[in-house]
Parts: structure tokens; sequence; C-alpha cells
């Protein structure tokens, strides 16, 4: 993968976010397994039909983005580049992370309540609407500390490794994921292999931002050793074997306890407590995590360039 598409993926992210009028792969991949799964889910075997449906997004995804970056690149080397590096940028989320979480941010320092709850929506599959200031902030911080791996790292490395067609195809894996990956009795045999696929494309991931993260931090100026500290102490407490460590080295670095009981369609989900209570939950905790979010994203593509450098000179 060349080291210009990825820069110029991830500027395009920071730059240009992920603007509504913007065709964008992710909502037509999400379009199709909406319109597939009603191919899919009827029948008896639950399993296999969602393994068939992961296959088929999966498998098109890649092929399909692969042959038009193939097809610009007859045309001129720079197109294929070019969409290459925009492919990449729509799978990426650090602007749109940062913009949709400061919405709250905005709404709580205005003391808008109910925008904050109507905003937090917007990012979170929980209920908002009964939450109160500190559980609003806690919810916002660690969306965005989850995010940090599949919104941002995740991409990243797939695309590194398998450049455009690779990360669209993990986007896929992690759209179906948060489409079909629940454990109600609709989805718990239908999107067990998402969600199986999506915790497998993330282990890896996860681990490196684990690395990365507590030198994101010293650089936010919070401190490096209680991050890995929790990091190491609670990164496994969350059901998902990967979002836990970046929610864990967030609220290390912050000196706050997040977790607790979700209600999701009014049904509560208890989640466990991850940090410590240093200090309360402060609404300037969600720049703190959005901080730490950029610079580790930043951190990673500038490990990711100078490898591929070094790969390079070989």
């Amino acid at each position: 993968m060349n080291e210009l598409t990825l820069a110029g993926a991830y500027l395009l992210d920071l730059i240009c976010g992920d603007p509504r009028w913007f065709p964008h792969p992710i909502k037509l991949i999400g379009y199709t397994v909406t319109k597939l799964e009603i191919i899919f889910y009827p029948g008896r075997y639950k399993r296999l039909a969602g393994v068939l449906l992961v296959s088929v997004v999966v498998a098109a995804t890649f092929f399909i983005s692969w042959l038009l970056i193939d097809i610009a690149r007859t045309i001129n080397s720079y197109a294929g580049l070019l969409l290459a590096a925009v492919f990449i940028y729509t799978t990426l989320s650090v602007k749109d992370l940062k913009d949709e979480s400061m919405a709250v941010y905005h709404a709580l320092n205005k003391r808008d309540i109910q925008s904050a709850r109507n905003n937090l929506a917007m990012i979170v599959g929980r209920d908002t609407h009964t939450l109160d200031e500190n559980e609003i902030i806690r919810a916002t911080v660690e969306t965005v500390a989850e995010n940090i791996v599949d919104g941002i790292i995740s991409p990243l490395f797939f695309a590194f490794i398998g450049g455009a067609p690779l990360a669209l195809g993990y986007k896929a894996i992690n759209t179906m994921d948060s489409m079909i990956g629940y454990k109600n009795e609709r989805y718990k045999e239908f999107g067990w292999a998402a969600a199986r696929l999506d915790d497998a494309a993330n282990f890896i991931p996860a681990r490196l931002a684990g690395l990365l993260l507590p030198v994101a931090v010293l650089v936010a100026g919070k401190s490096p050793v209680k991050s890995f500290r929790i990091m190491l102490r609670d990164g496994q407490k969350n059901p998902s074997p990967n979002s836990g460590i970046s929610e864990a080295a967030v609220a290390g670095a912050l000196g706050v306890r997040l977790g607790g009981v979700n209600f999701y369609n009014s049904i509560p989900v208890a989640k466990p407590s991850i940090g410590d209570e240093l200090y309360p939950l402060d609404k300037e905790h969600i720049k703190d995590s959005i901080r730490i979010a950029y610079l580790v994203s930043f951190l990673f593509l500038l490990s990711g360039i100078v490898l591929l450098r070094l790969i390079a000179r070989r």
C-alpha cells in the first residue's frame, strides 16, 4: 500500500468527515445487508444462513472495490491511487467521532439535556431518553474510547496490510456486526458469524492500539502509567474481547470509572466497572477522550508509514 494514499485518506477524513450527501460505500453495504437478510433469514439453519450472508457481503465488497480500483488504475495510475484513498477515507471515523461527540459536549455546555440525549442517540445503541448529565458523559466517553479501535485503528490496520479492498472488507464485517451481531432471539444464531468475525478482525488492532494508547495519553498530558495499569487490570472485563482495551486505557488516563447499567430497548444490561473513580465525570472528559483518539490515530498512521518505508528499503 502506498503511504501517500494512506496519508491522503487520513487527511481527507480529518477535513471532510462524513458528509451526509456523500454516496458512502458503508451505506450501500448496510442497504445490501438489509435486502439479503430478507433472502437468507427464512429457513431452519439460521447459523449457516448467517455464515453465507457474511461470506457473500465481505467477498462482494472486497472484489468490487478491487475491480473498481483496478479499472481506475488502467485509465491512469493517479486515478487508481485517488480512488483507493477515497475508499480508505470512507472507512475512517476520526472527524465524525469528534463532531458527533462534541455535539453532545456543546449541548451539555448549554445545559440542554434533551439535545444532549438526542445527539448521543446518534452515536450509541443504548436508550438515551432518560439519561442524566453524568450518564450522558459516561456514554460519550465510552463510545469515543470503543471507536478508537473499530472506527480508526482497525480500518487503518487493514488498509496497511491489504489496501482499500481489505479496509472496506473489514468495514463490511463491522457494519454487519452492528446490524445483526446481537444476542437476542432473532440474531443469536443468524448474527453469530458476523459477531465472531468482528471479534477476530479487531483482535490484533485492539492490542496494537493498547501499545500506542499510553504514548498518546502521555502526549495528551495525562498519566501513561495509570492508563497502562488500568488497561492491564480491566481491559478484559468487557464482554467484548477488544473494546475493553481502549476503554480501560482511556478510563485510566482520565482517572474515571466507566461501565455500569445500560438500557437497550428498555432492557437493562449490566456491564462491569472499568477504571477507578479518582475524579467525578465531567463534560471536559469528552474533549480529553477525543484528544486521545486523535493522537493515537496519528501515532498509528505514522508508525505504519515508517514500517512501510523500512520494508520498501529491504
